[in-house]
């Protein structure tokens, strides 16, 4: 899917409610960006489709693809799991919204047939040495002690990361800058880092193929990828100590930590979160938004869209494909700052 342009016909249902009006509903939007979150947002164009007349094309190329996309102005709006830094902002002159629109786990998938189905378990400090190119083996005593009973092969462990510029990237860096000082020092934490170690991969659909290629592999992709290509994934210890499988109810969890004031922004971080059930490799995933623009038509359909995304309805898509819907209070700050948006200066009619 990565690089591959996906044209999706939607439409704006309510157009009358939405203040959408027939401009809109022969406008095209485009947008590019983060492929965490590709498989939500094509279910949701498609489901959309349905009911509608504006086409969105949406290309699935990374987040670093879809801020740089959307800072030069070639798409109507971007995509990331990253959120945009204070430089980056300052590239657009601060002109961006950022729009949670689900969340998700990224998690850690490995290629050992011998193992068959077993889960394994890690923990930050190790998961961080692994990529730091300090732990090397299967059969290592670190990866032993937190999997006791498990026969690991003495192999060597092949490493699999991102090459192109990405949101998962950056939410997988950020947890190990949280959990490794080291990691912090030499690597830090963005979509796009200087990997000490490993092969690399486009997109979540690339580096899941490396996985499956080649055995031995350790990868970090998002949770429906492994899903989706029966890929085992792991548990993953959390601030309160526990070993937690990613899930709906555990990335729920974490976001439970997040705190969001009414002026907010939204670009909070929910990586290792505290709470006995939080997965602690967990994220919001954003639109990134104009909140002015000066096409009209494609304000009015960007806007609706945005409307309908919030909606229980789309909300409740989300979950049959493992993301977490929003907790109810981010709706609801979400509502109110839609209402904000404008088309040529002006506020949209319906706000």
């Amino acid at each position: 899917m990565t690089g591959k342009l996906s044209t999706l016909a939607l439409s704006l249902a309510g157009a009358a409610v939405l203040g959408v009006g027939p401009l809109a509903a022969q406008t095209a939007l485009t947008g590019a960006g983060a492929t965490f979150p590709n498989p939500i947002y094509s279910k949701w164009f498609d489901a959309y489709n349905k009911k509608t007349g504006v086409q969105i094309n949406y290309q699935s190329i990374g987040s670093g693809g879809g801020i740089k996309q959307f800072t030069e102005g070639t798409v109507d709006f971007g995509a990331t799991d990253g959120p945009m830094t204070e430089e980056q902002l300052q590239g657009v002159g601060g002109h961006v919204l950022h729009i949670p629109t689900v969340m998700g786990a990224v998690v850690l998938t490995w290629n050992l047939p011998s193992l068959g189905e077993t889960q394994l378990k890690f923990d930050g400090p190790t998961i961080a040495d692994i990529y730091l190119g300090k732990i090397t083996k299967w059969s290592d005593k670190r990866l032993v002690a937190l999997n006791p009973g498990v026969k690991l092969p003495d192999e060597d462990i092949i490493v699999v990361h991102r090459s192109d510029g990405s949101g998962t990237s950056y939410i997988f860096t950020d947890y190990l800058s949280k959990v490794s000082g080291e990691w912090k020092e030499k690597v830090g934490k963005a979509t796009s880092v200087n990997w000490p170690a490993g092969l690399g991969g486009k997109g979540n659909e690339g580096v899941t193929q490396q996985v499956k290629q080649t055995e031995g592999a350790l990868g970090y992709v998002e949770l429906i990828y492994a899903e989706a290509n029966k890929l085992p994934y792991a548990l993953v210890k959390n601030p309160a100590g526990q070993f937690v499988k990613p899930s709906l109810e555990s990335v729920t969890q974490a976001a439970a930590s997040a705190k969001f004031e009414k002026n907010t922004d939204f670009r909070v971080s929910i990586t290792n979160a505290p709470g006995e059930g939080s997965y602690p490799i967990s994220s919001f995933t954003w639109l990134l938004v104009r909140p002015d623009i000066k096409d009209v038509g494609k304000a009015k359909a960007m806007k609706g869209f945005l409307d309908w995304m919030v909606t229980p309805e789309a909300q409740g898509m989300a979950s049959q494909l493992v993301y977490a819907p929003l907790p109810k209070e981010v709706v609801e700050l979400i509502k109110d700052r839609l209402k904000t948006l404008k088309g040529g200066g002006k506020a949209l009619a319906g706000a």
